[in-house]
């Protein structure tokens, strides 16, 4: 068993969780004045620097959203998820137990996000077009 990398996963989802119900209190004003178009390259764009269960989680909090609206949310949560190590909560964890097959044994951030921007352009098309 890979105990602390679970654990970490564990207490980041405990965490979101348990502070998450809190955060209402401004996400509602904020999301309810954007529209679809508005909150997709958002959420694509906010993948790249924070976690996207985080982004989505908050999201569903905010009552009265469209279906369109949580749509776009999740959509551009999943098209911008491989711009950043921290866009799930068990990359982490898995770059831990890896760490050892890298150069050094770490990863260059900003190499990873150049080599995830085709594949999240690719994703916008399809998001968008289909």
């Amino acid at each position: 068993l890979i105990l602390r990398e679970g654990l970490m996963v564990a207490f980041f989802l405990a965490g979101l969780v348990v502070l998450g119900g809190q955060q209402s209190w401004w996400l509602q004003p904020m999301l309810t004045q954007m529209n679809a178009t508005t909150i997709y390259f958002g959420a694509t764009a906010l993948t790249a620097i924070t976690d996207n269960a985080a982004l989505t989680y908050l999201g569903s909090l905010v009552e009265g959203l469209s279906e369109e609206f949580k749509y776009a949310l999740v959509s551009g949560a999943v098209t911008g998820g491989g711009l950043t190590v921290i866009a799930n909560a068990p990359n982490p964890a898995g770059m831990s137990i890896l760490r050892g097959h890298f150069d050094e044994g770490s990863v260059n951030p900003l190499g990873l996000f150049v080599a995830a921007v085709p594949p999240t352009l690719v994703a916008i098309l399809a998001f968008q077009l289909l």
